[in-house]
């Protein structure tokens, strides 16, 4: 099983999404998702996470919100072969809006609420959110 992990970006009352380019994994013309990626040698799951940020939006400067840890699982093609993968996302706050996107990503967006949940492509990504979004306001 392949290993990724992510973040959920808040700044004020907007979250962050990318637009990923299209590819044949996907077979669609790109998707919106949170930034994410694959863990490397002897990093922790947060580690990742804020890597993974800062290459893909040049974002540095988050403080990741204790306590929320969301997990989801889904498989998809990889030349004709079914990989299965699992992406741990932690909530983060950042007061930096400028993005400066990877060669990864041919779009972004800081929306609010109910626009990012509308623009998510995927449902376990808007399922993502709204506990995300429910944790934030506790």
């Amino acid at each position: 099983m392949e290993k990724s992990c992510g973040l959920v970006v808040v700044n004020s009352n907007e979250i962050l999404l990318l637009k990923y380019s299209a590819d044949d994994t996907q077979g669609e013309g790109g998707h919106w998702d949170f930034p994410k990626g694959h863990i490397e040698t002897n990093e922790t799951e947060i580690m990742t996470a804020l890597r993974e940020l800062e290459e893909e939006t040049g974002i540095s400067n988050v403080e990741i919100i204790d306590g929320f840890r969301h997990s989801i699982s889904y498989n998809f093609l990889r030349n004709s072969e079914s990989i299965s993968k699992e992406v741990i996302f932690f909530l983060a706050t950042t007061i930096e809006k400028k993005v400066f996107l990877s060669h990864e990503h041919i779009d972004y967006a800081w929306l609010c609420f109910e626009d990012a949940i509308s623009k998510l492509t995927y449902d376990n990504a808007r399922e993502t959110l709204k506990k995300a979004y429910s944790y934030l306001k506790k």
